[in-house]
């Protein structure tokens, strides 16, 4: 099966161009492709899951993929999808962010004979002179077309506007696209459903200045079944890095999936085969959620290895209990198989506290410290409807105070609904 089939029915595309010849493109040849990474954080997030898994969809066919950071373009900011002005990062924290991203790509891309490249615009684009790109390259754009872009439609009846540093961002992306396909034989570009106008400015550019074809793909903006942004969370993003956002949590973010999301994801996040994903479709109870265990297991080896995977897996049987795991759910997961019954919880997110760091101090405040409750209110809210937990035992008053008695072990576990644990590690 061709890579572009393989990526249509794990549903990864949402549109492409030139469908027939890309198709013999990718068929009949070695391809370079590229996506591009905005470089204003030392970490990805779960939100950039579906280009990278492409990416890596790429690579296990035999292509060779290009992560482009863009340290050039982050100078500027792409306006798409955003209705404000980019905060400017300095060139030191681009090449900080950049080796961050590079760690994180290493997990899911073979980087080694340079089977994947990892390349910053900055390279090209700082060595631009003004006169001769507008000359060379801007007199290829029709602003009249680009003011009808996406990207720029809502930027532009924003209250802020669109800035003449962010129009240019078309060409600059556009240009990036012409200088792979000059410098790296890169013909194909990918990216999400906002960058569709950027991507195909670049192929047009491609083609008048070189004379060759060039390809677009784009991937759907995936939403959870409850119709919210993957990756966005109570918390936060769902970062990629584990210590913004642990292995275990990674984990949970996974296993607490929707019903409705388990196959899509599984097809979206993780390898195993179309063939086993399809069955899961026809699951439910207990099986589902097994099945969601798996899915969290995968996901979790990709993004982190395997032995954190079998650390988070035995962290949420010690918090949750047994669980049995048959040989033909999923037969094509490496999830330790049969049953699992408690065992050490060295993934659950934990702190060190004093005695006297404990003493006199409310459950609330407790909750707060730790990042299970945003707000007093938000704690008092989660004591009034019967969703805080010490040791296990339900706690009925928002004021109720940490007790000595309350030590076990010198551990203290607490829990924040059903499935969000924090362990007090008590010196």
């Amino acid at each position: 099966m061709s890579v572009l089939s393989v990526l249509k029915e794990r549903g990864f595309i949402e549109d492409l161009t030139h469908t027939e010849e890309l198709e013999d493109y990718l068929t009949n040849n070695i391809a370079t492709c590229y996506i591009g990474f905005d470089p204003t954080a030392a970490s990805l997030h779960v939100g950039s899951l579906v280009c990278i898994m492409a990416l890596a969809h790429m690579q296990r066919h035999g292509h060779r993929p290009i992560a482009l950071v863009g340290g050039g373009t982050g100078l500027i900011g792409d306006p798409s999808g955003k209705t404000e002005l980019r905060k400017v990062i300095t060139q030191k924290e681009i090449d900080e962010n950049k080796e961050g991203i590079r760690n994180q790509l290493a997990r899911f891309l073979d980087f080694s004979d340079e089977k994947a490249l990892l390349l910053d615009n900055a390279q090209w684009l700082t060595q631009l002179e003004y006169i001769p790109f507008l000359r060379d390259i801007g007199r290829h754009f029709s602003v009249n077309r680009m003011v009808k872009a996406e990207s720029y439609k809502a930027r532009m009846d924003s209250e802020d506007g669109l800035t003449f540093i962010e129009f240019n961002y078309m060409l600059l992306q556009a240009y990036d696209f012409m200088q792979l396909a000059k410098s790296y034989d890169c013909f194909l570009q990918m990216g999400g459903s906002d960058q569709w106008g950027n991507i195909v400015a670049g192929i047009d550019l491609t083609r008048r200045t070189l004379g060759k074809q060039a390809f677009g793909i784009t991937f759907p903006l995936i939403t959870t079944a409850s119709g919210i942004k993957m990756g966005k969370t109570h918390k936060g993003a769902v970062w990629l890095d584990a210590q913004r956002y642990s292995p275990y949590e990674y984990y949970q973010f996974w296993v607490n999936s929707d019903d409705a999301d388990v196959a899509k994801f599984l097809a979206l996040f993780t390898f195993l085969s179309m063939e086993e994903i399809d069955q899961v479709k026809h699951l439910e109870g207990a099986q589902l959620n097994k099945a969601k265990t798996i899915l969290a297991y995968e996901a979790c080896k990709i993004c982190h290895g395997e032995n954190e995977a079998v650390k988070a897996l035995k962290a949420s049987v010690s918090m949750f209990g047994s669980l049995e795991i048959s040989k033909d759910l999923l037969p094509g997961s490496s999830i330790p198989r049969g049953l699992h019954c408690a065992a050490s919880d060295d993934s659950v997110p934990s702190s060190c506290y004093t005695k006297n760091d404990i003493d006199k101090i409310s459950v609330a405040d407790l909750f707060m410290s730790v990042g299970l409750c945003k707000s007093k209110s938000d704690a008092r809210r989660l004591v009034k409807q019967g969703g805080a937990y010490i040791n296990g035992n339900r706690i009925a008053v928002f004021d109720q105070m940490i007790l000595e008695g309350d030590i076990k072990n010198d551990e203290i576990l607490l829990r924040a609904g059903k499935k969000k644990y924090h362990k007090i590690i008590v010196n």
